[in-house]
């Protein structure tokens, strides 16, 4: 399948709702650290937002909540896939990303078959102590050579001058986290990366 080439990710439902209007079409909902009940609840108020705009909303991690809830798409980190119950996902015809880093991760995901697989950080980031620094772009060709048909997305330090380095090593999909959140004009700097991807 085809997914927009812009892929954000923010915390919180009222982010999401936020930057809809300015035509993302694909969003990433990370929710950490917060009770159930609350977690619940911004995944249903992110889901109720994304149909209404006609947006693809995955859902990191929570996936029984994704399944309790409707979600079409959730996202799992390699520690995930340890506890998700992978079969209750397809079941309920939920689709999946995974994330990757190395090559037996790389392995792993391509085991899924999943409908997306990240690979990050190509660049630096500040978002989460990661033991993997900096993967860079070579790594985006080589994943793609290996995932074929499967959206390839790269994630962790991407900036707008970085994207089309991103897609032309390989990338069909750029994701960004911190260069909206912390930028002084978030809304602007979406406008921004919705041109640059079109």
């Amino acid at each position: 399948m085809t997914l927009p080439r812009f892929y954000p990710i923010f915390e919180t439902a009222d982010w999401i709702g936020r930057m809809l209007p300015l035509g993302v079409k694909l969003v990433q909902l990370r929710v950490k650290d917060r009770p159930d009940a609350e977690t619940r609840d911004e995944i249903r108020r992110a889901q109720a937002l994304c149909r209404a705009a006609g947006a693809l909303l995955v859902v990191n991690d929570h996936w029984q909540i994704a399944i309790d809830e409707g979600c079409d798409w959730i996202h799992l980190g390699q520690e995930d896939l340890d506890s998700a119950d992978l079969s209750a996902i397809r079941a309920a015809g939920i689709r999946l990303g995974v994330s990757t880093h190395d090559e037996a991760e790389l392995a792993r995901a391509l085991a899924l078959t999943p409908d997306y697989i990240a690979l990050g950080p190509v660049w630096p980031t500040i978002l989460k102590k990661m033991k993997w620094h900096q993967q860079g772009v070579e790594k985006l060709t080589e994943w793609k050579a290996r995932t074929g048909g499967i959206p390839l997305i790269a994630i962790g330090g991407l900036s707008i001058d970085r994207a089309p380095l991103a897609f032309a090593a390989g990338a069909d999909v750029v994701s960004a986290v911190t260069d909206i959140t912390l930028n002084p004009d978030p809304e602007a700097r979406v406008r921004d990366w919705l041109k640059a991807t079109a």
